[in-house]
């Protein structure tokens, strides 16, 4: 069995290694020996990594440096590789060590899709996981992120502790169906309404936290902005839980975080970015066509909302609305209004019958044919 190194030892392994395809192999021999119920052999690991023998025995040295718990056994006359569970015996839920080292590197991954409402608590969470780890297991993995970055989405920006207050209980409304009575700075209408709902999920979507509950002044379910509730009340009394598919279709429709009917939408793109478009999964519904010219249609059958229209718009001059000619028109709208706020600074450039023709073309009727 190779031998711990000291701290002046790891620190020299590390910097002689190089950081990406060693760090993956590596990562690979760990999750291959733990995956061996009676170990693993060099052998056997070379010829799963493609890599010679001498490489394999480098990179157990390595691992043993930094840290991991991998031992020697003879079995049957062989030698296999083998990863001890003891220094992971502080945590009580039986991770296995890829496991809670997953966890531990995905940390910033997870703080990322969770939202900030639960910033703190997964904080706490994550420190615990880092507590069982040692400070070499910990060096190794914090490795990882120049293998793989998250990059944080724009997001709701952090909530006080009023906020997190309101969470809480809409957690506890959500599990144990109970009615309750908000106050909410409504968007649209600008006013702080006074609502009787029963809470049915809440949702993370779109750097935001929202809740989807049945309105009883409206009979409907409706969408809420929770950093938008400034008050929160719970009542005694309990609601039915809702059909199952009923909460399920929640934002199914929408390429955002809206609700309604469905409509066929054909958005072509031009060869440009079709490319990028083609790898993506946009929407459930989706169905592409190629075209001769390198060109892509788009067939989405989605809510028409404001996260379409954004989506569409997104793309500029190389993406073309279609059908149906109703969102067409109101995607050249949007254009077009963009256009116009840059005329000011650009009219006293133009010759005078050139601005007498933009004024004529601002006229024109979209063509939808």
């Amino acid at each position: 069995m190779l031998e711990a190194k000291d701290d002046a030892a790891y620190s020299y392994a590390i910097r002689t290694v190089p950081r990406n395809a060693e760090v993956i192999r590596q990562w690979e021999i760990l999750r291959a020996i733990e995956r061996a119920r009676s170990g693993a052999s060099i052998d056997a690991l070379a010829r799963q990594l493609n890599v010679s023998t001498r490489t394999i025995r480098r990179d157990l040295d390595a691992l043993q440096t930094a840290g991991f718990p991998l031992y020697d056994d003879k079995l049957e006359g062989k030698t296999r590789w083998k990863l001890s569970g003891e220094p992971f015996k502080g945590l009580e839920t039986g991770f296995t060590l890829s496991e809670v080292c997953a966890l531990y590197f995905s940390r910033t991954l997870v703080e990322c899709l969770a939202g900030s409402p639960f910033h703190s608590d997964l904080a706490r969470a994550f420190a615990r996981v880092e507590r069982v780890l040692t400070p070499r297991v910990r060096r190794f993995l914090d490795r990882l992120p120049a293998i793989m970055a998250v990059k944080t989405a724009p997001g709701i920006k952090r909530g006080d502790s009023a906020s997190a207050e309101i969470i809480a209980r809409l957690v506890e409304a959500t599990l144990y169906q109970r009615k309750a009575v908000m106050r909410y700075d409504s968007a649209s209408s600008g006013r702080t309404k006074e609502y009787a709902i029963d809470p049915y999920r809440l949702v993370y979507a779109a750097g935001g936290l929202y809740l989807f509950g049945y309105v009883q002044q409206y009979r409907e379910v409706r969408t809420f902005a929770v950093e938008r509730i400034r008050q929160l009340s719970l009542l005694e009394e309990r609601f039915d839980a809702p059909n199952a598919n009923e909460v399920d279709e929640a934002f199914a429709h929408s390429l955002g975080v809206h609700q309604g009917a469905p409509q066929l939408v054909d958005v072509e793109f031009a060869a440009r970015v079709a490319p990028y478009v083609k790898d993506r999964v946009w929407h459930a519904s989706q169905h592409m066509t190629d075209r001769p010219d390198g060109s892509i249609l788009l067939r989405l059958n989605v809510t028409i909302d404001w996260a379409l229209r954004s989506w569409i718009l997104s793309f500029g001059p190389f993406a073309r609305v279609v059908g149906p000619p109703a969102l067409a028109e109101e995607i050249f709208d949007e254009l077009e209004e963009a256009r116009l706020r840059y005329i000011p600074r650009l009219e006293f450039d133009l010759a005078p019958d050139r601005a007498r023709q933009d004024d004529d073309q601002r006229s024109l009727p979209l063509e939808t044919s």
